[in-house]
């Protein structure tokens, strides 16, 4: 294991952080000097950032902590054209206002993670479409496009593997490395920023960054970037039975969230709670150390202390007394997840498997049997064992009707 002599990298490799760092002894050395400056660039192709960006935002987090300033990026005028890298098709095309849109709401979690202002450590949010939609097409390709060769750029696994696929790659896409490493260099002229972070996905693109300056006559920049974080069992983090794993609470709920940590797999609880928790190292190490049914007592720790990175402590509290309650007492908490249903719809009956579709516990009715076949579906704590079951008012109780798949979800229906 390498040895530095910055807190920024050591912090990092100690939580299991890096995966791949150009000139290693260069960037350790001048983030020793004083503070350096940093980004992360993030492209509004949705209105949430999702938990596989929590780690590069984690990154930053780590970096402010460390003494530097970080920059978050706002994709504005690279999200109209959209990253190809490792993807079997052509991401669709954005609209000016449905970019604007997500980046507002993209907004809403850097806020809880980053101390933003005017001092020397304190992060920064600027958008690429301030300079990207300004540029004078013709002076590009000869001041930054002449730079990039194009046998270089199909060498790029991310280029590489669509084209042994046979599936196609757009002029407009191809562009994409060109437009991000030409957004290292701006950022270098405007802010001074020496380095750039992202997942191991993003490496021949910020290679890119450090490429262009050097061939512009710019400053040595650095490449930092961040291992594809999977369980134990080899399946990408990110997913959730009831779909992506969103930070924004409207998309998915803190209760959900916590949920998600507290099923984590026993071999990845001391991984995570390095990556996604800012508890000490040596009660990570405690922790993990945990065995039996003592690691249950981690997980809950792991889900309390994720949700209140990315929710707030009192959210990750709720969620921790909600999970209490539903697994300890089997009370019906008020946090639980809810799903509104009209009145009129519930007094005529509702079908258990279309009930289930709707909650998003299942995706097909035929889902829905073999889960009613298994014993795996619940309403109000009672295992379902009739397809043709109708939900009506006769089942509420306390105004809601509890579903629950498994032991360890649950949504709530409730008459609107």
């Amino acid at each position: 294991m390498t040895t530095y002599k910055s807190d920024f990298l050591n912090v990092l490799q100690s939580r299991g952080l890096i995966h791949q760092v150009s000139d290693a002894e260069a960037l350790d050395a001048a983030c020793c000097k004083g503070p350096v400056t940093a980004y992360v660039g993030y492209d509004a192709t949705a209105t949430s950032l999702h938990i596989g960006n929590l780690i590069s935002v984690t990154m930053l987090y780590w970096f402010q902590q460390t003494g530097h300033r970080p920059i978050t990026l706002m994709g504005g005028g690279t999200s109209m054209v959209g990253d190809p890298s490792f993807r079997d098709d052509q991401r669709q095309l954005l609209t000016v206002e449905k970019i604007a849109e997500n980046i507002e709401g993209i907004k809403k979690i850097f806020g809880k993670m980053l101390s933003y202002g005017d001092g020397a450590t304190d992060a920064l949010m600027v958008n690429n479409a301030d300079w990207l939609l300004k540029l004078n097409y013709v002076e590009f390709l000869r001041d930054v496009g002449r730079h990039f060769s194009v046998n270089r750029m199909l060498s790029f696994d991310s280029v590489k593997l669509r084209l042994d696929r046979d599936q196609s790659l757009s002029f407009l896409e191809f562009n994409y490395m060109i437009m991000q490493g030409y957004d290292f260099v701006e950022l270098n002229r405007r802010y001074g920023t020496l380095l750039q972070m992202g997942g191991s996905d993003q490496w021949g693109n910020i290679i890119n960054g450090v490429d262009l300056s050097h061939r512009m006559g710019g400053p040595q920049l650095y490449a930092l970037t961040t291992p594809l974080l999977t369980k134990s069992s080899g399946e990408k983090m990110g997913k959730s039975a009831s779909g992506a794993v969103w930070l924004n609470g409207d998309l998915f709920s803190p209760y959900d969230f916590w949920q998600y940590f507290r099923n984590t797999e026993d071999a990845d609880v001391g991984r995570f709670l390095k990556v996604f928790t800012r508890l000490p190292l040596d009660e990570i190490a405690k922790l993990a150390a945990l065995g039996g049914s003592e690691i249950n007592e981690a997980k809950k720790i792991l889900a309390t202390e994720a949700t209140a990175v990315v929710h707030g402590r009192d959210a990750a509290n709720a969620a921790a007394e909600t999970a209490r309650k539903t697994f300890e007492e089997g009370a019906l908490a008020d946090s639980l997840p809810t799903v509104n249903i009209p009145q009129a719809e519930l007094e005529a009956g509702v079908g258990v498997l279309a009930a289930f579709v709707n909650a998003g516990f299942v995706a097909s009715n035929g889902e829905a049997r073999r889960q009613i076949k298994g014993g795996g579906l619940r309403v109000n704590d009672v295992a379902v064992t009739d397809e043709k079951m109708m939900l009506t008012s006769a089942l509420l109780t306390e105004g809601v009707i509890k579903l629950s798949l498994g032991k360890k979800r649950h949504i709530l229906l409730k008459p609107a």
